[in-house]
């Protein structure tokens, strides 16, 4: 049982380049700095910075709104200067603002730096996304994204847990290692994948779709099954966005979690992707399509919302439906990145990768405003009840895309 365990672990991670390995790294570098973000709503309605819920939560949704911008340019610049200069300047140029946020105190100062934030830094998605497909095979796409968010769910676990022991601190150093971290990835960047190697030298090649077209000019704003998906993206985006943002307001407001556990609460969701996603994403890769799995994992995000509902609030509801959701982001997200990139060529990949950025980034914007409002004004039970909805919802359209032809 334990040879077939450890022969199951090594063949998840054989095949895959060097380039996608490195790419990786320079990644759980970058993440493992992220703890701005989690703590953003916690550090602006704080006595110290006195902002309300509302407030904080419009602060998110200009956050939001930029990596929206952030997206669309960043395809579109992906596409025209390649992956690698694109990745280099979001990266130094997000660091510096992560830096300059933490300076700002007057609310203007604070939406606006926070826009240019949001601006450059998702503009490293989609030039990341394509760097990823670029260094890995068909056969091995979807395992190559998935170590790529195992990178990122690492750094998240060490930047969460990191991050709320620096917040009892003090709030300023959040801000100081996310800047400085993002500029160490920069250079490991500059240094280890130094060129940008020809990316269109494969176009009309490597369509991994089933229909045998040619997409080498499509556009995606063109491509009626992918907006559909867009659209379906957006409101599960929606909802899981609540929970790096409003949600972890309710475990200080509600279940009195101090920071420090809520820190490793929120990291424990990155743990556990990194022990088990490459292996399972291994064991189902092609077996079933893409869509199959994305329902599932919708459905078991929505579910964990319900719970909070249902069951008695405690620490211990906190642990399940983090781990329920973490679950359904497993079953989910690798098979999304695969959806989309099945439907590219190397010449309009950035755009896809642009769009499907930009969906997530609406859902930025849209999801911690309405998430907000919804909570000051109704309750948090009102909240949990529409983002459990909204995730059926959601699910009964990835599952309708599933059936639907092209």
């Amino acid at each position: 049982m334990l040879s077939r365990t450890v022969a199951l672990y090594r063949n998840a991670y054989t095949g895959l380049s060097r380039s996608t390995w490195l790419l990786s790294v320079v990644m759980l570098v970058n993440r493992s700095g992220t703890m701005v973000i989690p703590f953003l709503t916690i550090y602006l309605t704080r006595p110290a910075m006195g902002y309300t819920i509302g407030q904080a939560g419009l602060v998110m949704g200009i956050f939001g709104f930029g990596a929206v911008c952030g997206g669309f340019l960043g395809g579109r610049l992906t596409d025209r200067w390649g992956f690698h200069k694109l990745q280099l300047a979001a990266l130094c140029g997000g660091g510096i603002l992560f830096i300059v946020l933490g300076q700002m105190k007057s609310y203007p100062l604070i939406c606006g730096t926070t826009f240019l934030l949001s601006l450059v830094n998702e503009s490293f998605r989609p030039a990341n996304s394509t760097a990823i497909a670029h260094y890995s095979k068909e056969e091995n796409r979807t395992r190559s994204y998935s170590l790529n968010r195992l990178a990122i769910n690492l750094g998240w676990a060490t930047g969460a847990s990191l991050g709320g022991i620096l917040a009892s601190i003090d709030y300023h150093l959040l801000f100081w290692v996310d800047g400085l971290t993002n500029i160490l990835a920069a250079l490991l960047l500059r240094i280890f994948l130094a060129s940008d190697p020809d990316q269109h030298g494969d176009v009309g090649k490597d369509r991994s779709g089933d229909q045998g077209e040619s997409f080498s000019s499509l556009s995606p704003y063109r491509d009626g099954k992918y907006l559909e998906f867009i659209v379906c993206t957006i409101l599960f985006a929606l909802c899981f966005f609540q929970l790096f943002t409003i949600l972890p307001l309710y475990y200080k407001k509600r279940l009195g979690i101090e920071e420090y556990w809520i820190g490793l609460l929120m990291g424990m969701n990155g743990v556990l992707i990194a022990l088990f996603e490459m292996v399972l994403v291994f064991s189902l890769e092609g077996r079933r399509a893409n869509l199959f799995y994305i329902c599932i994992g919708v459905v078991l995000v929505g579910g964990s919302f319900l719970f909070l509902n249902i069951l008695p609030s405690s620490v211990a509801l906190a642990v399940f439906c983090m781990l329920l959701v973490t679950i359904g982001e497993i079953m989910a997200m690798p098979f999304m990145n695969s959806f989309w990139i099945s439907r590219t060529v190397a010449a309009n990949r950035g755009q896809y990768a642009g769009l499907y950025t930009i969906a997530w980034s609406v859902a930025q914007v849209l999801g911690p405003t309405i998430g907000a409002q919804i909570a000051g004004q109704w309750g948090f039970r009102a909240l949990w009840w529409t983002l459990g909805g909204v995730c059926l919802f959601a699910a009964a359209g990835f599952h309708w895309l599933k059936r639907r032809p092209g």
